[in-house]
């Protein structure tokens, strides 16, 4: 770099030289900082356009290998307005028409320019970057890295309690851990998201805490059974969307999600989930999977992950190389998933190809065995016997099957390694050294902090792990975070303004309106004996029947918005006499049903039995499963039968508006249903309307 001597030939000068990066006279920059660049010239970063705009950020660069988010006296321009203007937040707006522009950053000493072409005979927007070492931020970046600082960038815990309490709030001793062990991120829980403006402080203090490069704030806000905030949109949940059979609708959802998580200072989300929901048995999947179909699972995935992408959201597809053929609980135990790569590549595999091959984020590790792609066996820490090598800890699963094979050049997290079937058979560190061998760039909540950082920091010393592998993993952790805009900037937006952002944009009227369309879009009706939608007078009775604590009260309120009189009974277990001689003389049942796993669906089962009590009475009944669509295989002579998939206020809301005649039913069955002899109930894509 060269300083510009000011001569009487400046003003061409300085023109000239806008575009070489050259520091332009004026106001000498800080000492430290070397020079200005605009992120996309960086050879790593990639950026969509989207509704024909394209964001830039100007980074400034310094001589320890820090860039930083410039905003301080900048100029943006564009060279030809015709084809694209700029702001003055380089926000680049394409004007459609054919042609090329440089557009230009400058700051009053150092300056940077990116060239954008627009083929409209091709709908093609052509970016051609700047060549030269002065962009290899990343890998200037890692080499004034320490050792403990490149596995710091690999370390995500959570911090969802600290000695019992909530995490609400910063804790001086948090900050010091973040500090200390160089962290790249953290993962926020429900204790920790209590409210929009107390959420945006704790994690704008997470930030603050961080040393030199943004923190990846993470949650898993998938919508439906898995949703941390406890503030905002509680949108219904991928099985729902499953049912919509619409892509627009899941990227709307994706979107929204994507917003309140902006608006939080939340920049990572740990969703979609894209494991194939092809076994109803399943005790952790069910409603969190679009769907046991490979192709919609993919379609509907890739549009709500164009929705959080579009808000600069990172998306994170999980649990590769799949968990929706498991029987067995991952947070309890090893399941295992016995198919060949072919049948894995038709079914499991086709739904992660295709967001890779869009450019998805991350992708999320399972721990779950494979063992027709690897039989490695380990012996378990925690009784000594032989076990299987979950994925997580694979290296033919990360390095071979998902970056060799597959080609995924993104992120790799793991699931939480502190979760029953990583922790009790391998230990902490053991498991911390084999998931970074076997090619994962994140460990997800480490067991034991300190333990985990000091345990890498030995295998490195040692050489069971090189540098160049920790190299590997930052530089994708370093490029997730320059595509997202996480880093840390020059000036920070005040903490007033971003929370006055966070309590406009968090549970905004324009996202209740997407949760109504997903709820109501989902509701499928799979059976109806010419019972549904009622028509009542003021005067009928109708009782509806089901347990407060699987939250069926929410529905008999929705039920009394149209019919008052309606009369609620709670109950989840066979009805007493009592409560049997509260529904004579009712002209209609309404029976709420909730379950989660196999033995709540089994023919003896409370919820099931107190059924088809109601079935017995010989008056109408109408079955609303609130949850997983299977419950019906134990009730099958129920009058009307529709699926929710959720358990929130909107899907309660859409499933009594279709009762009623309000909303058309026109979901269509994700999953098959059957009986329990094994023969089809009802195959998938079913569902009628009105």
């Amino acid at each position: 770099m060269r300083k510009l001597v000011k001569s009487l030939f400046t003003s061409f000068l300085g023109f000239a030289l806008l575009f070489t990066g050259i520091p332009l006279s004026g106001a000498a920059a800080a000492s430290e900082i070397k020079d200005l660049v605009i992120d996309l010239n960086v050879p790593q970063v990639t950026r969509e356009v989207s509704e024909n705009k394209l964001d830039l950020n100007a980074l400034q660069v310094y001589e320890n290998g820090r860039f930083m988010m410039a905003s301080e006296n900048l100029k943006w321009k564009s060279s030809n307005k015709n084809v694209a203007s700029v702001s003055k937040d380089g926000e680049v707006t394409l004007s459609g028409h054919n042609g090329k522009t440089f557009i230009s950053v400058s700051d009053g000493s150092y300056s940077d320019r990116i060239s954008i072409q627009f083929k409209g005979n091709q709908d093609k927007v052509l970016v051609e970057k700047e060549k030269g070492t002065r962009y290899d931020l990343i890998g200037s970046a890692i080499k004034h890295m320490s050792m403990e600082e490149k596995v710091g960038q690999m370390l995500m815990p959570d911090f969802r309690t600290w000695k019992g309490q909530n995490v609400t709030v910063m804790k001086d001793e948090i900050a010091k851990l973040v500090k200390d062990y160089h962290l790249g991120g953290v993962i926020l829980f429900r204790e920790n998201t209590v409210t929009a403006d107390q959420t945006t402080k704790l994690v704008s203090a997470y930030q603050d805490a961080a040393e030199k490069y943004g923190l990846l704030i993470s949650i898993d806000q998938e919508g439906g059974i898995v949703t941390r905030l406890q503030t905002g949109t509680d949108m219904p949940g991928n099985m729902a969307l499953g049912a919509t059979r619409s892509v627009e609708t899941a990227e709307k959802v994706g979107k929204a999600i994507g917003e309140e998580l902006n608006a939080l200072g939340i920049n990572m989300n740990f969703g979609p989930v894209l494991d194939v929901n092809n076994n109803p048995d399943n005790p952790v999947i069910g409603v969190r999977s679009f769907s046991e179909n490979p192709e919609l699972v993919a379609d509907l995935g890739n549009a709500y992950i164009n929705g959080l992408h579009e808000t600069g959201t990172a998306a994170t597809a999980k649990h590769f190389p799949g968990h929706g053929d498991t029987a067995v609980d991952s947070h309890v135990g090893l399941p295992s998933v016995p198919h060949d790569i072919d049948r894995l590549k038709d079914v499991e595999l086709y739904p992660f190809q295709q967001a890779m091959d869009a450019g998805i984020d991350a992708i999320m590790s399972a721990h779950v065995t494979f063992p027709k792609i690897d039989d490695t066996k380990a012996i378990s820490k925690k009784d000594g016997t032989e076990v299987s090598v979950p994925g997580t800890l694979s290296h033919k699963i990360l390095t071979g099957l998902m970056r060799e094979e597959m080609g995924f050049k993104g992120v790799i997290v793991t699931d939480a390694m502190n979760m029953g079937a990583i922790a009790d058979h391998f230990g902490p560190v053991d498991a911390a050294i084999r998931a970074v061998k076997a090619g994962a760039d994140i460990l997800l909540m480490p067991v034991g902090i300190e333990a985990v950082a000091n345990g890498i920091y030995d295998a490195v010393a040692s050489g069971d792990i090189s540098e160049d592998r920790l190299e590997e993993s930052v530089e994708r952790i370093l490029t997730l975070k320059l595509n997202r805009g996480v880093v840390k900037a020059e000036v920070e937006k005040s903490l007033d303004e971003k929370v006055a952002n966070a309590l406009r944009v968090v549970g905004s009227a324009e996202h209740k309106a997407v949760e109504k369309e997903a709820a109501e879009k989902s509701i499928t009706l799979l059976k109806n004996d010419s019972v549904l939608p009622l028509s009542v007078s003021p005067e009928d009775k109708i009782v509806v029947v089901g347990g407060s604590g699987f939250s069926i009260k929410l529905l008999a309120d929705e039920i009394k918005k149209h019919h008052p009189g309606a009369i609620y009974i709670n109950a989840s277990d066979k009805l007493t006499e009592a409560q049997l001689a509260q529904v004579q003389g009712a002209k209609y049942i309404i029976a709420g049903t909730y379950t989660s796993s196999v033995s709540g669906r089994a023919q003896n089962a409370s919820q099931m039995v107190m059924t088809r009590q109601l079935i017995e009475t010989g008056v109408p009944v109408i079955a609303v499963g609130a949850r997983n669509p299977y419950d019906i295989m134990s009730y099958t002579n129920v009058d009307a039968y529709l699926v929710q998939y959720g358990f929130k206020p909107a899907s309660f809301e859409a499933a009594a508006n279709t009762i009623f005649g309000k909303n058309n039913p026109t979901g269509k069955l994700p999953v098959t249903i059957y009986n329990h002899d094994g023969s089809v109930l009802y195959g998938f894509d079913h569902g009628l309307g009105y």
